[in-house]
């Protein structure tokens, strides 16, 4: 299953607007993270100026430059999740969540591809010079901490956050 991240574009609009339609309506009907946020924050239905604002240029109101990708499966040409890689960490992202939000549609869990995803996201973070790379997540989410540390994260430490134990991973891209 060769799979690569690729970049919101009309090239794309009916595999995003498809996942995106599947993710959002197993959001309101299950208690679930939205990971990564970033492909949540705005109306995909108008799809022009969802991609207009996908990803943050420029440092704003608490937020950080970041770049958006979507992971598709080339075989069956669907989009299998999505990352958002945060350029640089504020004190809330040190704290809570890390260079790199990921997520796996909710069909296609528990298939492999977030361990997959996570390694191609990593690349990119090599792109933008990031030697260090920190994910975090929640200690109930096994699937999560398994592809983080497959991919060679090692804890740190954790942290209580509302009453939810988060962990957090470094890994080392030097």
């Amino acid at each position: 299953m060769p799979l690569k991240l690729i970049k919101a574009s009309r090239d794309y609009q009916s595999q995003i607007t498809e996942m995106l339609e599947e993710w959002t309506a197993y959001n309101q009907t299950h208690e679930a993270n939205q990971s990564p946020w970033a492909i949540f924050k705005n109306d995909f239905r108008d799809f022009d100026r969802y991609v207009e604002n996908l990803d943050c240029k420029e440092p704003r109101d608490g937020l950080v430059p970041d770049s958006t990708f979507f992971c598709l499966d080339e075989e069956r040409n669907i989009l299998v999740g999505a990352v958002n890689i945060r350029h640089e960490l504020n004190d809330y992202l040190l704290a809570h969540g890390g260079h790199i939000g990921d997520g796996i549609r909710p069909s296609e869990r528990r298939k492999g591809y977030a361990t997959r995803m996570i390694a191609l996201a990593l690349e990119e973070c090599r792109k933008l010079g990031i030697t260090r790379v920190l994910l975090v997540c929640d200690k109930d989410n096994v699937g999560s901490a398994k592809s983080i540390v497959r991919n060679g994260g090692v804890l740190e430490n954790e942290i209580i956050q509302g009453g939810i134990v988060e962990q957090r991973y470094w890994i080392d891209l030097r």
